[in-house]
């Protein structure tokens, strides 16, 4: 580690820290529904807007109807995303004349956007106009990130809840979340962004003159800073240009990329304080939030040492002089830059990138495949990440409970074996999806699309189904992702990725919701302590080596000894 790279990573964290228990008891208070500073401007909006979809607030939900109400939002929004792309040449807010985006492309984007994924299978200056990128993409960014965050929210009434059989609203969650914290958040972000020089107009593409060439060159341009902000704050990822935020356009300055990448784990950062003022014990909020850091830097440490050597491949060669591995990366922000936010953007379920991690030494790139494979619950994407943890905390007192003889209970609920079903079906349907997903790839028709031979190639199609999966968008450029067989199969994925995970979730809030509180005894497992922090450490990083570590063998950890074998 470099003093420059460890300088970065004190002020980064530092600064995410600072913001954890402001903007988390904010949000607590939004959720409670009681007063804030933007009630009085945005309340008429929002009484507005029930009013106008006739929404009753005061009518809550079960844990079924709450996640039939999820389930049919997201559908709607991925046939007007579908449907928006596929009429878009027809279309206003059209300048630079884009076509309709092929059905496949456009069945995929309308999946990706509508899960939180951003998984992008094309280029967006090139594929998307205005109105798609304004009115469909970012408009998803805000309302699946939302949707995460309602989910959430319903749990966390479940887990506090006492005898009751509703866990709040879907619509005044996801509401409230939009108008009170997405959007405040985002226009904040966006207006320092455009200080930084992050493009945003609604005229065509800029005309340049190179010096060398006789016709100019057309630079993309477009409301991109808008964007930006809400696909960093939402944990949604993606982007308006194909490089992503190694765009100059998108990314300009040394500024503009740490705030870029301290939005990342803003809000999933945050809400570990709102879980923790919600349900009446601070100190579980500050256990979770240390065991995301526990995951989190170790991994940022090896990806960042890794890349500050040559790959073996090249040090290999004879005359190769050695140095940080450069390959892919923006030299206006080097190695320590590059591995903070490949490692940030995988433990979330956000997937920009400011550098090509297809390029990153063996070691290097085995740590975002790691990051999401631990079902990106550090810090994971808004909402989803924090839901998934509580995941692992429950199996972490079943299994604790069991092996002192005690009935397991978390905050004073008692978890049965029902909960322990969907705590489970939580936990490993992402696993499941990457590794059935990969075989079949492997097997025949996906590996056309690797454009690697060998353990590397391998490591593109596994990335592709591990991002898929778990919602996080990112990918090693080296897999053909617009080929039939990957929009078809990594759509599907990344569906059952997310609402697999969410109709689990949402009936252990309803049974929890359901549960008489009992009081702590002598014999209750303390789940706000360093010892819990290593029991739920230990339970997350257990289930990501059993899944997972035979699937690394074949790609990343063989390529990195390869050169060494004789």
């Amino acid at each position: 580690m470099t003093t420059r790279a460890l300088l970065l990573l004190v002020v980064y964290f530092g600064a995410l820290l600072a913001l954890v228990k402001p903007l988390g008891a904010y949000m607590a208070r939004v959720y409670d529904e009681e007063p804030t500073w933007l009630g009085r401007l945005l309340g008429p909006v929002e009484r507005g807007l029930y009013r106008l979809f006739g929404v009753d607030p005061k009518r809550e939900m079960n844990w079924r109807q709450y996640a039939v109400a999820v389930i049919a939002f997201s559908a709607a929004g991925f046939v007007f995303l579908y449907v928006l792309q596929r009429l878009q040449a027809l279309l206003p807010f059209n300048p630079d004349g884009m076509p309709a985006v092929p059905s496949l492309v456009a069945f995929n984007t309308a999946v990706s956007f509508v899960t939180n994924t951003n998984w992008q299978a094309y280029g967006g200056e090139t594929t998307m106009s205005y109105l798609s990128q304004a009115a469909g993409l970012a408009t998803q960014n805000f309302v699946s990130a939302a949707a995460g965050m309602a989910v959430l929210v319903a749990l966390i009434r479940g887990i506090r809840g006492r005898s009751l059989q509703t866990i709040g609203n879907f619509w005044v969650d996801l509401t409230r979340t939009t108008l009170y914290i997405l959007l405040p958040l985002a226009a904040v972000l966006a207006l320092a962004l455009v200080s930084q020089g992050v493009v945003q107009t609604m005229h065509g593409a800029a005309a340049a003159a190179p010096v060398a060439a006789d016709s100019a060159q057309h630079l993309a341009v477009g409301p991109v800073a808008s964007q930006i902000a809400i696909k960093q704050l939402g944990t949604n990822g993606g982007g308006w240009y194909n490089a992503n935020s190694a765009v100059p356009f998108e990314n300009p300055t040394p500024v503009s990329n740490f705030l870029e990448c301290l939005a990342i784990l803003l809000i999933p950062a945050a809400l570990t304080y709102t879980y923790g003022k919600m349900v009446g014990d601070r100190r579980q909020g500050w256990a979770i939030l240390a065991a995301m850091l526990v995951l989190l830097v170790p991994p940022l440490v090896v990806a960042t040492v890794s890349e500050q050597h040559q790959g073996p491949a090249v040090a290999s060669v004879t005359g190769v002089a050695p140095g940080p591995n450069l390959e892919g990366k923006e030299v206006r922000y080097g190695v320590p830059e590059s591995a903070l936010w490949a490692t940030v953007t995988t433990a979330a379920s956000n997937g920009s990138v400011n550098s090509m991690h297809d390029s990153y030494t063996p070691i290097g790139g085995a740590v975002p495949i790691w990051m999401m494979m631990l079902g990106e619950v550090s810090f994971g994407g808004t909402g989803s990440g924090l839901y998934g943890l509580l995941a692992f905390v429950l199996v972490a007192v079943f299994v604790s409970g069991l092996m002192v003889g005690r009935t397991p209970e978390y905050l004073g609920k008692k978890i049965g074996a029902y909960e322990m079903k969907m705590a489970s079906i939580a936990v490993l349907v992402t696993g499941a999806l990457i590794l059935i997903g990969t075989a079949v790839a492997v097997a025949g028709p996906g590996r056309a699309g690797a454009f690697n031979p060998g353990p590397h190639g391998f490591s593109e199609i596994l990335y592709g189904f591990d991002s898929g999966a778990n919602n996080n968008g990112s990918a090693f450029t080296g897999l053909g992702a617009a080929q039939p067989f990957y929009a078809i199969a990594i759509g599907l994925v990344m569906w059952f990725g997310r609402f697999f995970v969410i109709v689990p979730v949402l009936a252990i809030a309803g049974s929890l919701a359901g549960k008489q509180k009992t009081p702590p005894s002598a014999g209750t497992l303390a789940t706000h302590t360093p010892l819990f922090v290593v029991v739920l450490v230990g339970t997350v990083l257990l289930v990501g080596a059993l899944n997972f570590l035979p699937a690394l063998a074949l790609g990343p950890i063989v390529e990195q000894l390869t050169p060494f074998v004789r």
